[in-house]
């Protein structure tokens, strides 16, 4: 269960790690998006503030208008133009702000579609200042004076005496008196005339009386022919007077009308942009926090696989600690155990080992056949290599972590590997192999180094040669190389004609305890750690070594090690 435990754990940290950087998006990108909404209502509320302040202006114009109309004052109408430039450069303003927001952009051509703008409003306002500098001459009531009646009738003989009595209204002239009349105003001033005639001589009253109907009625006619005139007169100069005023006017009314319609363009577009940004900031925000909910509640249940998943492997690896813990306790018993026993061997080897190299003197000394004494210097050169490993084996069971280094002594290169090549002659030629040595290392060469060791390199590659061979070759070939003037290398080339090796099996060939393909077909197989060893002891001669082979054709394995020279020329 290991494996699985071990990839939910990294599927669900992957998947942490996407919640998280899910989240940061959100926060970073879609709160950013949102903040942008907020800036563009921020100035929706001022563009509200603008509108409301370009109602406030167009509406004091009317009043400055009205006020003019009224009072026919010029500073009413400069509070006019001035209202309707402030009214302008509102919209001025909120066109700045059409440029750079898109969304009131929109709104705006959606407005204008309906909307007539085939004159600037800056144009109509200089147009109307332009007119209103030539304003049309005020209506004034003329003054008219009547011509006297004269009458033909000859009243010499009579004394006439007028008297008019008024009441305390002020008195009006003609045209005011008929536009009281016409507007229904009752408060007009009343005249009364009182009349006295005085006849100086004897008259006769029919006389008389027809000649006051015909006087009245000549007067009448007079006096009505004449308030005609004055009527059509006055009439005809108001008429001149309101088309003049209509026509100075009408430029006024349409900037008012204008100015109206474009508030009502500019009021609905903000309204509509800041119900728009409203919605959507809604929405990012109903959408931000629902992803936050999303990616609480998943890392939520991630971080709760993620704990039952530790809590069981946690148990299951104390499990396997207590079972550890005892493997290693018994494994501990058994390597005691085992280097007891290594310690026993190699301590009890000694002594057979020392005696046999005792009996192998004296019958040195007793014995005249030189081909005995011969094969009794081998045996004692292995029999001491065999004395000096139990020392080595003794001493690595005492101490087991005992570092690996060289045992140094002063002897003669040339003279050891004879020494070692004589020894493994007779083991090579009892499987019928032809040895073939040849040695290129001077006689003369002393070196200060590990003989110990050295043997066991070429025992091991020579001993391996020979088990892979049967009624072959093996070929040594050996060379000195000097390096500096206190080292030199040895070069050695151990080659065979047997089985060979498989490229599979040559990577692995300093593998411990490998055994390779052919094994099956070696009989007396060792445990596989030859060439591992002798890899070992060579780096620790700063040296190197390789192996070339193919599959029943031989092997050939080269090896290199450093040793030192001395000087003193002395040997043990």
């Amino acid at each position: 269960m290991r494996k699985i435990v071990h990839y939910s754990l990294i599927i669900c940290i992957l998947l942490i790690q996407v919640i998280i950087a899910i989240f940061f998006y959100n926060e970073f990108v879609n709160e950013k998006k949102l903040k942008f909404i907020e800036n563009q209502l921020k100035e929706s509320k001022l563009l509200e503030t603008l509108a409301d302040n370009s109602k406030k202006d167009f509406s004091d114009a009317q009043n400055s208008l009205q006020k003019y109309m009224i009072s026919r004052d010029e500073k009413d109408l400069e509070l006019y133009f001035r209202f309707l430039k402030k009214l302008d450069n509102n919209f001025d303003k909120i066109n700045e702000y059409e440029n750079k927001i898109p969304g009131l952009k929109n709104n705006l051509a959606r407005q204008k579609r309906d909307t007539l703008k085939t004159i600037k409003l800056k144009t109509l306002i200089d147009s109307s200042y332009q007119y209103s500098q030539n304003p049309p001459a005020q209506f004034q009531d003329p003054d008219y004076e009547l011509i006297k009646y004269k009458s033909n009738n000859n009243f010499d003989d009579l004394n006439i005496q007028t008297q008019t009595y008024s009441d305390t209204v002020k008195k009006k002239g003609l045209m005011g008196r008929l536009k009281d009349a016409i507007s229904g105003k009752v408060d007009v001033q009343k005249e009364s005339t009182v009349v006295t005639l005085t006849n100086n001589r004897n008259a006769v009253l029919s006389n008389i009386k027809s000649k006051m109907d015909s006087l009245e009625k000549s007067m009448n006619k007079y006096y009505i022919t004449e308030v005609r005139k004055i009527q059509l007169s006055t009439a005809k100069s108001h008429r001149d007077n309101m088309e003049g005023s209509m026509r100075f006017y009408s430029n006024f009314s349409n900037l008012l009308i204008y100015s109206n319609g474009l508030i009502n363009v500019y009021d609905n577009a903000i309204r509509h942009f800041k119900s728009d940004l409203e919605k959507e900031y809604e929405k990012q925000s109903s959408i931000n926090n629902k992803i936050r909910t999303y990616l609480v509640l998943g890392l939520m249940v991630l971080m709760f696989i993620v704990s039952i998943l530790i809590m069981y492997f946690t148990r299951v690896a104390f499990i396997y600690e207590q079972k550890l813990n005892a493997a290693n306790k018994q494994i501990k018993n058994n390597l005691n155990f085992k280097n007891r026993i290594l310690g026993m061997l190699s301590h009890e080897v000694r002594s057979p080992l020392k005696i046999i190299n005792i009996f192998i003197d004296k019958i040195i000394r007793t014995t005249k056949d030189e081909t005995i004494k011969e094969y009794l210097s081998s045996i004692k050169f292995t029999n001491s290599t065999l004395l000096i490993q139990s020392n080595q084996i003794l001493e690595y069971t005492k101490n087991q972590e005992t570092e690996k280094k060289l045992i140094k002594k002063v002897f003669n290169l040339k003279d050891e590997i004879n020494s070692i090549v004589t020894a493994i002659t007779p083991y090579i030629e009892t499987r019928n192999n032809k040895f073939v040595v040849t040695d290129n290392i001077p006689a003369d060469t002393v070196v200060y180094s590990d003989n110990i060791k050295i043997n066991q390199i070429f025992m091991n590659i020579l001993g391996n040669a020979n088990k892979y061979t049967e009624n072959g070759q093996i070929d040594l070939t050996m060379a000195t190389k000097l390096i500096d003037h206190d080292r030199i290398s040895l070069i050695a080339t151990i080659g065979d004609t047997g089985v060979g090796i498989s490229e599979s099996d040559l990577a692995k060939i300093f593998e411990p305890y490998y055994q390779g393909a052919v094994s099956d077909e070696i009989d007396n197989l060792g445990a596989g750690l030859g060439l591992n060893l002798c890899k070992e002891i060579i780096e620790l001669f700063d040296g190197e070594i390789s192996v070339s082979s193919k599959l029943h054709e031989g092997t050939k394995v080269t090896f290199r090690i450093n040793l030192n020279i001395n000087d003193n020329g002395i040997t043990n």
